[in-house]
């Protein structure tokens, strides 16, 4: 298979990820099961030409393994690590199709799908940087751990793989099926299971969306305060152990799981802890699992604390001649010890885009911009401004532009929310926007952003640069013609010398999207092969047959 093949096909017109019911509502009926929960009507059979063809490449297309990313230039200098992937033994056609009839007869006709359209959707995304040509064979739609549970037993049962679906916004093919298998979409979970505001926390399931788990939860005076992009989905805020914005305040995703319910690959359910927020109890299992990406178990309930909404908070922006002059003012203010909310980095070309995109009603400068984020009381808030503002100017820093109310707040801070989103709606026929990130201590992250700033302008392509500047992670956005082979070699090389700079400076390969598939050959270059075995050994234990979410953040061997 072709390395363009690897790498995905023509992106088509932009269409944000979406909860089950209206993905499937437009390509059939609807029906009511017993338990009162709404499931598409049973799809048509399942062994048609088409499912035929994806067998075919279920079986036959697994060359992906050899060609991902820059592994082939790594592999060269490592021949330890080049040895030949272990592929396991996964189900033949006869036990798909029994399985497939077995999880039916459990869960209901309309509870598993073979639609077509339902498999591209679980397989491909227009979201991620890489796709293949290969996806799962069926789609489970669960409404409880207990059949969760049932889903698993079967698939373990027949050695079919599982990958867990929820919101679909992951940008590194993290829901891929490389090996076929049965997609496990959580939409159907969806609830706050139990909400306890003397205690600060929360029990819910997989696919709640963090935006409007913080809607349900205003009235308490509590919010959930990670925040990554505004289609993400709670299991998948834990399966990529993902940030955003707030990530300089509050931390990222590990800091505020309490606890998880789980179900392994053999259909075993357990929960990782209690619900203290500390224990000493044994192992801890809650952070084994969070950045897992579904590779140790499917996760069905998430205890999760919450944090006091501040009395204030003003959002402010501010220009600068130069992204090394913003880098420098994010680092003074972090070395002086300002609790800041958040901060945020848009280079002239990103702030152009939310121009173009109309995603505001504002129209901004288009020139390098810092984005501040204040909370607290009203106080420490004015004072916190005052000593930004003054840290400010001394690199350049131009007005600051604040709020004046809750809407105008929430007007200057999409425009760094929704930056992916404004850059993939300019895109033309055939494009394709590779988005990716990396992370580095403090001190050189002005060192990393200048550097690799001039090498995406030097493509000659619309590359934007941008990230959560106060902890120190990084991300670039190159718009490319999918269907031109040199011009995405153009760019995976860009990206990936971004990455390896990015190592060299002690550095990650990923700050908040994950491994997935395409950056498994950066992990190991992180790591080392020793660090990667005993990864290794943990999934063997708790998944000794490989079929849970294969072929991600590792291979096997």
């Amino acid at each position: 298979m072709e390395r363009s093949r690897l790498f995905g096909v023509a992106a088509r017109a932009l269409q944000a990820p979406r909860t089950c019911r209206s993905r499937l509502g437009q390509t059939k009926r609807w029906q009511s099961n017993t338990t009162g929960n709404i499931r598409p009507q049973a799809p048509q059979p399942f062994w048609t030409t088409g499912r035929v063809l994806l067998f075919s490449a279920f079986t036959g297309s697994l060359t992906y393994l050899y060609g991902i990313s820059d592994t082939s230039s790594f592999l060269s200098q490592n021949p330890v690590a080049a040895r030949k992937p272990y592929v396991p033994v996964y189900a033949k056609k006869a036990e798909l199709e029994t399985a497939v009839t077995e999880l039916r007869g459990m869960l209901g006709e309309s509870a598993v799908s073979t639609d077509d359209e339902d498999l591209h959707r679980h397989g491909y995304s227009e979201w991620s940087s890489i796709n293949i040509d290969v996806l799962p064979v069926a789609v489970a739609y669960p409404t409880s751990t207990e059949e969760v549970s049932q889903i698993a037993k079967v698939c373990h049962k027949h050695k079919i793989p599982m990958i867990p679906y929820s919101g679909g916004s992951s940008l590194e093919a993290n829901f891929s099926a490389p090996f076929g298998g049965v997609s496990v979409d959580f939409c159907f979970m969806d609830k706050v299971l139990a909400l306890r505001p003397d205690d600060m926390d929360l029990t819910c399931q997989p696919a709640v969306g963090w935006m409007s788990l913080n809607e349900k939860i205003a009235h308490t005076g509590l919010f959930f305060p990670v925040d990554p992009g505004p289609s993400a989905m709670i299991g998948g805020m834990v399966g990529t152990s993902c940030s955003g914005t707030n990530a300089v305040r509050y931390g990222t995703m590990k800091d505020w799981v309490v606890n998880l319910t789980v179900v392994l690959a053999d259909g075993t359910v357990i929960k990782t802890k209690r619900r203290p927020r500390k224990s000493a109890a044994g192992y801890n299992l809650t952070a084994l699992f969070v950045g897992s990406e579904g590779t140790l178990g499917l996760v069905t309930e998430i205890t999760l604390k919450l944090a006091v909404i501040p009395q204030e908070t003003s959002v402010a922006v501010v220009n600068f001649p130069s992204l090394r002059s913003a880098a420098a003012t994010a680092m003074s203010v972090v070395r002086t010890g300002i609790p800041i909310a958040a901060m945020e980095i848009m280079d002239e070309v990103q702030m152009s885009v939310v121009n173009k995109a109309g995603a505001t009603k504002k129209k901004w400068k288009e020139t390098p911009t810092l984005f501040f984020k204040f909370s607290g009381t009203p106080g420490a808030v004015k004072e916190h401004i005052q000593q930004v503002r003054e840290l400010s100017r001394k690199q350049g820093g131009g007005d600051f532009d604040f709020t004046r109310d809750a809407e105008e707040q929430k007007a200057l801070w999409s425009a760094r929310k929704e930056a992916l989103w404004s850059m993939m709606a300019l895109r033309r026929e055939g494009d394709d926007v590779w988005s990716t990130d990396v992370a580095v201590p403090l001190s050189r992250l002005a060192d990393i952003i200048e550097i690799s700033k001039k090498e995406m302008d030097d493509l000659g392509l619309f590359a934007s640069a941008l990230g959560h500047i106060g902890d120190g992670n990084f991300h670039e956005s190159i718009m490319f013609n999918g269907n031109d082979p040199a011009e995405r070699q153009k760019v995976q090389d860009c990206v990936y010398r971004m990455v390896d700079r990015a190592l060299e400076m002690e550095g990650t390969c990923t700050g908040e999207h994950g491994i997935g598939l395409g950056k498994k050959a950066s992990l190991v270059k992180e790591l080392g092969l020793d660090t990667i075995g005993v990864m290794k050994k943990i999934k063997a234990a708790i998944d000794p047959l490989g079929i849970m979410n294969p072929g991600k953040v590792f291979d096997l061997q």
